[in-house]
């Protein structure tokens, strides 16, 4: 059976406090600053790479944060399901699988074709 608006909503909210709750454990842990000074090059190469993967991960967490507010917002103002581009509906199953969806399937397809 699929979902309805009001589930799909309160997934949505469950999904932002997952985000946030991640974006503040990472945040806690990356230091954007630079690595500090080691005395072998081997512990400084690893250490640039787990900072490079952390801040990485935080800024897709920020940018998937951010699509699901922007989703919690449209529903505020009685937007959710209504593509960006045409203004059609977005089909339930789309947005069960990705309930933060902007775009209907067809305009998301015309989109990633352009870039």
């Amino acid at each position: 059976m699929p979902m309805t608006y009001d589930e799909l909503q309160k997934l949505l909210q469950e999904q932002e406090a997952n985000l946030t709750s991640q974006l503040s454990t990472i945040g806690s842990e990356v230091r954007e600053d630079g690595v500090g000074y080691s005395n072998h090059m081997a512990d400084a190469g690893s250490e640039v790479f787990e900072q490079a993967r952390d801040v990485g991960l935080r800024q897709q967490l920020r940018r998937t944060l951010e699509d699901v507010q922007r989703a919690l917002r449209k529903f505020d103002d009685g937007t959710y399901g209504i593509c960006e581009s045409c203004g059609g509906i977005i089909d339930v199953p789309r947005l069960e699988a990705l309930p933060s969806a902007r775009y209907c399937v067809r305009c998301q397809t015309r989109l990633e074709i352009k870039r």
